[in-house]
């Protein structure tokens, strides 16, 4: 009985079944794999290696195992270990994290919504942290501490998702369509309530929110690895989990129901940690647009449209796209940082379109 639901799936729709077919050879897919592991294990090197002040490989690869007590016998300077430890890599490792939190939830979502375009700020996690981020620094909560902030910014995210989920349901039902118009009206709003508070803000107050708004992780510190690293990282686990309740979601929720999924609470419990995972990024990031968006249609092509294979790749491929754009951001006018929610905008404005209009010519096809 355990298997009837899946042998169900793969009679109705053998595209969306457990093994789905991905549309590369399936000797092709280790290659993907490969290559997205490749250029992980890259990236981490080179942003660890590259910045205002560079670092040779064998030293960084000295400073790391010397934290662990283990020595090497590679001579490293004290402003080396400073610049690898102290600085890069709680930076590096918070964008990998952020990466990855938003590359999941963009392929949780695009297959909750059943829609290719959504995108994890469309839920409202984006506008009501950076909403909540706008009151406390006029209010004056950022001389609370060091988490003021970014806690903030991790509640009002969640809060305004809760919000957005409780307005779409009706008789007991959450309407996703309902929910992601909903989204998009609140997020309107909010950039014109956040732009009301920016007018009558002091120029320290206004450089505060423009900060959170435009996105950096220039700030990155341990203390952000051990707050928001574990949300993330739970986040993440708990998508992971729902990648074959995701596949029978895909057929509607009248057929996933008939196959033994609840369909109710898979909903909530995909919502919730697509919010928690994007509200940790956002608390310590800021506002990092697209990356949900764009990551899950790279690999989709490579991996096949399979939740179980498509979100562990979209999360890697997510974590890829945010420390390419951190790189970009220290490296290109150094020792001056371009804002990272900048650069992710325009790699992700273009991709978009070429998405809405694919989008339009398969709609037109169709007549």
């Amino acid at each position: 009985m355990a298997n009837r639901p899946l042998a169900q799936l793969r009679e109705r729709r053998p595209d969306l079944a457990g093994a789905a077919e991905s549309t590369l050879p399936r000797l092709l897919e280790p290659v993907a794999w490969g290559i997205l592991t490749a250029g992980l294990i890259a990236l981490v090197l080179v942003n660890l290696a590259l910045g205002a002040f560079d670092v040779e490989l064998p030293r960084i690869i000295g400073v790391l195992f010397g934290k662990v007590g283990i020595d090497l016998g590679i001579d490293y300077t004290t402003r080396e270990e400073a610049v690898v430890w102290v600085i890069r890599v709680p930076r590096m490792l918070m964008a990998a994290a952020v990466g990855a939190g938003l590359g999941i939830s963009g392929a949780a979502l695009q297959g909750l919504f059943r829609n290719p375009l959504a995108d994890p700020g469309l839920i409202g996690v984006s506008s009501g942290a950076a909403f909540a981020i706008a009151v406390s620094v006029v209010v004056g909560i950022s001389a609370w501490g060091l988490f003021a902030l970014p806690l903030a910014a991790f509640i009002g995210g969640l809060t305004l998702t809760f919000l957005i989920y409780g307005f779409a349901r009706r008789g007991g039902r959450a309407q996703m369509a309902t929910m992601l118009l909903v989204g998009i009206a609140v997020n309107a709003l909010l950039g014109a309530a956040i732009s009301f508070i920016i007018s009558f803000s002091d120029d320290e107050e206004l450089r505060d929110i423009v900060f959170w708004l435009l996105g950096s992780l220039a700030g990155s510190l341990w203390e952000y690895v051990y707050s928001a690293g574990p949300l993330i990282l739970f986040a993440i686990a708990v998508l992971v989990r729902q990648a074959g309740a995701l596949n029978l979601l895909s057929l509607g929720d009248s057929e996933a129901r008939h196959l033994g999924v609840p369909v109710q609470r898979t909903q909530l419990l995909i919502v919730t940690a697509a919010a928690m995972a994007t509200g940790a990024g956002v608390a310590v990031a800021g506002v990092v647009g697209f990356i949900g968006l764009i990551a899950p249609h790279i690999v989709r092509l490579a991996v096949g449209p399979d939740h179980r294979r498509l979100m562990p790749a979209s999360a890697m491929a997510g974590a890829i796209l945010v420390l390419g754009a951190d790189l970009a951001s220290r490296t290109i006018a150094a020792p001056a940082e371009l804002p990272l929610g900048v650069l992710t905008a325009m790699i992700g404005t273009p991709v978009f379109l070429f998405l809405i209009d694919r989008s339009r010519r398969s709609l037109a096809s169709g007549f």
